[in-house]
């Protein structure tokens, strides 16, 4: 058990958390949500021991072991990356490196081999005769093969490297896990095996993640960092957000007696709590949530921009011709073979390589051209591209946001754009910050701004919830549920592409594969 008692923690003048007295118990999964800026990340460095806090204290439990997922990709580059997995457990490396200095001497004496007989005890305490074939296990679960792992760090790309330093987190069994962000860069495969790893694991994870799907299967509470405090929930993501929705309409409708609103709860409450994430934790869950009252459930001074795209003509039934398109970048063939035709009211994810879907997007564009092939819009259609990287409409732009976005707008009217913007959350002041500043959560939100301006009837979309917190993306995704035309995109969000796509096509060698399903049904058939 992890907890803290009275911690605050200020920078200058901003009050980050204030008095905060919480619990993490075994056997659970909490995942830590709040705002972009709320102290997420922090508060894990907190209980890491990272950051001393200014008031306050962290307790663990004696004895037990925490394990962090380090966001230092190249503290390790000169080591091997079995050896590296291993370090993940200070104590047994620690032995490992003593007994290999006591071996090496030239003169060992009695006592060396009555030290050496310790550590061989604490070494097969910890299990050390099988720290490899673990460290092996987990290499191989998050998709590390079995030829890298004598491999240097620094011979392994960035991607191959947050795997190594996620195995070397969940290396030897800890009791209390702290990870930031765990599923960054990981392919669908490797996300499913932590997922299963995490509903097995006996101890207690404490998570953020900006991945909804992974929340709702992995996590049995929320702690949801809002107000300088640090407020639990029982239930995954999904509960959180409609619990929060729920106070929020019962705390604007205070004319509705208490007797409808006590129904109201106990109605959400009904649907909610055989909604299990881990099986052996539903029954204390169900009972938990059997326990909430009215006060129990507060709404959140969260803050969702509004996405809402709106055609300006409606498109006819057939929208785009794609024939035999291929095309080669330094000397790999990314597009082989690709044919498909695209329909009316088609929401397409588009699965396969990063590079072959952005590549295919900005020759349907007209940013690039096909080796061979072709492709034809259709003569009703309109297209409005959100790209992967956005950086051109910014860098070196002294333009501030309303003057940015007037460019992109038949209406001109400096009301209109600052009314735009503040739907988009940047009202007052920060709708005169310089483009060339904006964060990347900024920049995504400006130019969703720019294609609901667009009146497009097709939306092509590269990768959008890259850089949003869970609100905007929860924005998005309900603003392209809702969208009545043509989409065709690019996610790594699990729940986002299982709610918006009607179609599936992944791009193989040879040409594509293409099902008229959800996510979910394709993941099945595969």
């Amino acid at each position: 058990m992890i907890s803290t008692t009275g911690v605050s923690l200020r920078y200058g003048g901003r009050k980050l958390f204030e008095d905060v007295n919480i619990k993490f118990t075994e056997g659970n999964c909490y995942g830590l949500i709040g705002a972009n800026g709320a102290g997420k990340s922090t508060f894990l460095k907190i209980l890491s021991g990272d950051i001393e806090p200014n008031t306050g204290e962290v307790n663990i439990t004696p004895g037990q072991r925490l394990a962090v997922l380090k966001q230092d990709h190249f503290a390790y580059d000169e080591e091997e990356v079995l050896r590296t997995v291993i370090m993940g457990h200070p104590r047994l490396i620690e032995i490992m490196n003593e007994k290999d200095a006591l071996y090496a001497k030239e003169d060992f004496s009695d006592e060396d081999g009555i030290r050496a007989s310790e550590l061989e005890g604490e070494f097969a305490d910890l299990n050390g005769w099988e720290a490899e074939s673990e460290a092996a296990t987990l290499l191989q679960g998050l998709g590390i093969t079995e030829d890298l792992h004598y491999k240097l760090m620094k011979d392994l790309n960035g991607s191959e490297k947050v795997k190594v330093l996620l195995a070397q987190a969940l290396f030897g069994h800890p009791d209390i896990l702290l990870l930031d962000e765990p599923t960054n860069h990981l392919d669908i495969k490797s996300i499913a095996w932590l997922e299963n790893f995490l509903m097995d694991f006996e101890g207690t994870v404490i998570v953020v993640s900006h991945d909804r799907h992974f929340l709702n299967k992995v996590c049995t509470n929320m702690a949801d960092v809002d107000f300088g405090k640090i407020q639990m929930y029982v239930g995954n993501y999904d509960f959180w957000y409609e619990s929060s929705q729920l106070a929020l309409q019962m705390s604007k409708d205070q004319n509705k007696k208490k007797e409808e609103k006590i129904k109201e709860l106990q109605n959400f409450i009904a649907r909610f709590s055989s909604n299990a994430s881990k099986a052996k934790q539903a029954t204390s869950r169900k009972k938990q949530l059997d326990k909430l009252t009215l006060d129990d459930i507060k709404p959140s001074s969260r803050r969702y921009p509004f996405v809402g795209f709106k055609a300006d003509r409606e498109a006819g039934n057939d929208l785009l011709v794609v024939e035999n398109l291929c095309k080669t970048i330094d000397g790999v063939k990314v597009l082989d073979n690709v044919s498909f035709m695209i329909y009316k009211n088609d929401k397409v994810a588009f699965l396969g390589d990063g590079i072959a879907k952005t590549t295919l997007f900005k020759i349907l564009m007209g940013e690039m051209e096909p080796d061979s092939g072709s492709y034809k819009w259709g003569i009703t259609t309109s297209q409005s591209y959100f790209p992967s990287d956005n950086s051109e409409f910014f860098e070196g732009c002294d333009l501030n946001l309303v003057d940015w976005l007037r460019q992109f707008s038949e209406e001109k009217a400096e009301s209109f754009i600052r009314g735009f913007l503040g739907r988009m959350l940047f009202s007052g002041e920060e709708a005169l910050k310089q483009a060339s500043v904006l964060s990347g959560g900024e920049k995504v939100r400006c130019m969703l701004s720019k294609m609901m301006l667009s009146g497009a009837n097709v939306l092509i979309l590269d990768e959008p919830t890259n850089h949003l917190d869970l609100e905007s993306i929860t924005a998005v995704n309900n603003g392209l549920i809702n969208f009545a035309g043509t989409i065709l995109f690019t996610s790594h969000d699990h729940q986002f592409i299982n709610t918006v796509a009607n179609r599936i096509i992944e791009i193989i060698p040879g040409g594509v594969i293409d099902k008229n399903m959800t996510y979910d049904e394709y993941l099945e058939l595969k």
